[in-house]
């Protein structure tokens, strides 16, 4: 080291060339550093840039990280949380202030992917997003369905293969787009934008392969979350492998285990949908069988018992005629009329006692003769009305059951029932077969 005596001149410096110098002196050894601490008083200004200062137990350091670098980070930075910080340490020549220019920040502990799933998880789930009542249920026919993944890979045609083989003829719309990588969720949040605003699809499968937690990041960004919960219509999340889970997952409508799985529950099995509908046909004959056979007997029924009533009303008419006829006949019986003139005979002899005998005689024979005629007349009409009745009798006779009896039919029953069908007398039934004359008692064989 230069030793100088005293009263020896030396260089004076000005604030500015010595700020500069010790610049220059930093710079040069503090190009690339990572420092350990806390973060404290951590605000981001209205310029994107974010100010706020590592300390811990002894000391502090002023610290600023652009725009640029701060819109990379997974994680949200804030204070108390403690942060690992890469960059160069420079001087504020204006200030005289020395501060640390971050490029990089992970945290400690938790990884920076890690820190970030937890703290949007937490937003998300704060704000109701992951709710079952805003949950939509899917479809149970869905005719259309939408698709945001990767156009290449297996993916795609493993979903197109499983949503064939289970409901063919159905219409599938791909929206290509990564799903990794820079541009994904641009791409990914078009895709869903575009089957919300169009309204084509009936359900949306948004997804992709498995991978690891990198790789998977992209439905694990704020913009894809919400996407997912502003979609008009049901979206289904099929991100990676079953032990997968992505913020995608949490406010999709539904989270299948993988995209195969995903094609698997959007639709029903056609094949599980055709025998329903033939079983369903089956029942539906049987029910309306049974129906139009009961309908039938009943009908049977009411039709025995209106000829009954009419068969019963037609003989009280028959028999009502039969009495008008019988007291008509009486009126008219010569004998009674007889007997009338014989009275008046008497009483015109107790008034004419003085009349001759010949008169009388006359009378007399008139009376008989008038008889006679009467008698005639009446017989005559007597077997006209007995003709008339006989025929009424033989209508009455061909209507009355006894009739088709006679005709060699017989009448089953079991007990009191009468039976009207195989399913009244099952084997072994013992059955009595009313007759024409007598009955007969049978056993069902």
């Amino acid at each position: 080291m230069e030793q100088l005596t005293f009263g020896e001149e030396r260089a004076v410096h000005t604030v500015t060339s010595l700020t500069a110098a010790i610049h220059r002196l930093i710079s040069l050894n503090f190009e690339d550093v990572r420092v350990s601490g806390e973060i404290s008083g951590f605000k981001v200004w209205s310029s994107g840039h974010a100010y706020f200062t590592l300390k811990d137990a002894g000391a502090q350091i002023r610290c600023v990280m652009f725009k640029s670098a701060l819109r990379y980070l997974k994680f949200k930075p804030g204070d108390g949380l403690a942060v690992t910080a890469r960059g160069s340490v420079e001087v504020r020549q204006e200030r005289g202030e020395y501060q640390l220019l971050i490029s990089s920040m992970e945290p400690q502990g938790l990884g920076a992917l890690q820190l970030a799933f937890e703290q949007l998880k937490r937003k998300l789930a704060e704000e109701g997003l992951f709710e079952n009542e805003r949950k939509r249920a899917l479809p149970p026919f869905p005719r259309r369905i939408g698709i945001v993944t990767s156009p290449k890979g297996a993916v795609i045609r493993d979903m197109i293969h499983v949503l064939g083989r289970r409901f063919p003829g159905l219409h599938i719309r791909l929206y290509p787009t990564l799903v990794q990588g820079e541009g994904s969720v641009e791409g990914v949040c078009e895709g869903l934008r575009y089957f919300s605003e169009s309204g084509w699809a009936d359900v949306v499968i948004v997804g992709r392969g498995g991978g690891s937690l990198e790789d998977l990041w992209t439905f694990n960004e704020e913009a894809v979350a919400r996407a997912i919960a502003e979609c008009s219509v049901p979206v289904v999340s099929a991100v990676g492998h079953e032990t997968d889970f992505t913020i995608a997952d949490f406010v999709a409508d539904l989270r299948a285990p993988t995209p195969s799985a995903a094609a698997e529950v959007v639709v029903p099995n056609r094949a599980d949908l055709l025998e329903m509908v033939r079983v369903g046909m089956v029942r539906v004959e049987r029910g309306a069988r049974y129906h139009l056979a009961a309908a039938g007997r009943r009908l049977h029924e009411k039709g025995i018992d209106r000829a009954t009533m009419l068969v019963r009303r037609q003989a009280g008419l028959a028999w009502q005629k039969v009495d008008e006829l019988e007291q008509r006949l009486r009126r008219l019986d010569p004998r009674v009329r007889l007997a009338a003139a014989r009275q008046r005979l008497v009483e015109a002899e107790h008034a004419m006692g003085r009349l001759a005998g010949a008169r009388v005689r006359a009378a007399e024979l008139r009376v008989v003769q008038l008889g006679a005629r009467s008698e005639s007349l009446v017989r005559g009409r007597v077997s006209a009305v007995g003709r008339k009745v006989e025929s009424l009798a033989a209508g009455l006779s061909a209507l009355s059951p006894v009739a088709v009896l006679e005709r060699g039919y017989s009448v089953l029953s079991v007990g009191e029932k009468v039976v009207r069908g195989p399913e009244d007398a099952p084997v072994g039934t013992e059955v009595e077969a009313r007759l024409a004359r007598g009955k007969l008692r049978a056993r069902v064989i």
